[in-house]
């Protein structure tokens, strides 16, 4: 679904990704980790297109999507629940929702479907529904992330950081979520550095260290990988 071959990306004269190859297959999970300024969070950007390759290809279906911007890239089913959440917080719970639909706009009924079954999907936004986001917990709002890069029904879900600033019971409850997710068909490529919890998800998983790819395997070979453990897990 995703290939990315030799990826470039930079700021100004310093060099974020140097030459990056990965691929996601439909259906799986895919996490990248990694310490924090490895790129991983530069490198989802030039996925989604909120970021310029400086070289190499990006291809969504054998198709090279490089120079596609990114509101039409989201046309294509690729979707972004940014680092920090970034929720609209002056915009209520029901109002981030249909902001997430944007590109489904004018499908009032198939519109409302979704914002029910993100409802049933996270009980506490239908609590929530008519509430501003910026008000909410910070847990609240990485449901609502998620949720509403979800309103568009893509095919390939990107998640930044889901767990950053969460308390443990409401990590859990988010990779609940994810699990959920992929049980359900949907394609991940998740960056984490709660990396047990990633790679326990993952099918299969990247080390990304000063922009450049150091180990890939199975979500359970990095489980077990010495190298990893030490550098990512908190044991040798």
């Amino acid at each position: 679904m995703l290939r990315l071959e030799s990826v470039r990306m930079s700021y100004g004269a310093i060099e974020a990704v140097k030459g990056v190859s990965l691929e996601v297959r439909a259906g799986e999970v895919v996490t990248i980790i990694g310490a924090n300024g490895a790129g991983k969070s530069t490198l989802l950007k030039g996925i989604v297109g909120l970021e310029p390759l400086a070289g190499g290809r990006l291809l969504i279906d054998g198709v090279d999507c490089a120079r596609v911007p990114a509101h039409k890239r989201v046309g294509l089913g690729v979707a972004l629940s940014p680092e920090g959440r970034g929720v609209f917080p002056d915009q209520t719970v029901y109002e981030n929702l249909l902001l997430g639909a944007y590109a489904i706009r004018g499908e009032a009924g198939r519109i409302a479907k979704l914002v029910d079954r993100e409802f049933r999907r996270f009980p506490r936004l239908r609590e929530r529904a008519d509430q501003l986001a910026g008000t909410l917990s910070g847990g609240e709002q990485q449901m609502l992330a998620i949720s509403r890069a979800l309103m568009s029904e893509p095919r390939l879900l990107l998640l930044d950081e889901p767990s950053l600033g969460l308390a443990p019971l409401i990590i859990a409850d988010i990779f609940k979520s994810i699990a959920a997710l992929r049980e359900a068909g949907l394609t991940i490529l998740l960056v984490e550095q709660m990396a047990n919890q990633a790679l326990a998800v993952a099918d299969r998983a990247y080390v990304l260290e000063t922009g450049l790819i150091t180990a890939q395997g199975t979500g359970a070979q990095m489980l077990r990988d010495p190298a990893v453990r030490a550098a990512y897990l908190g044991s040798h």
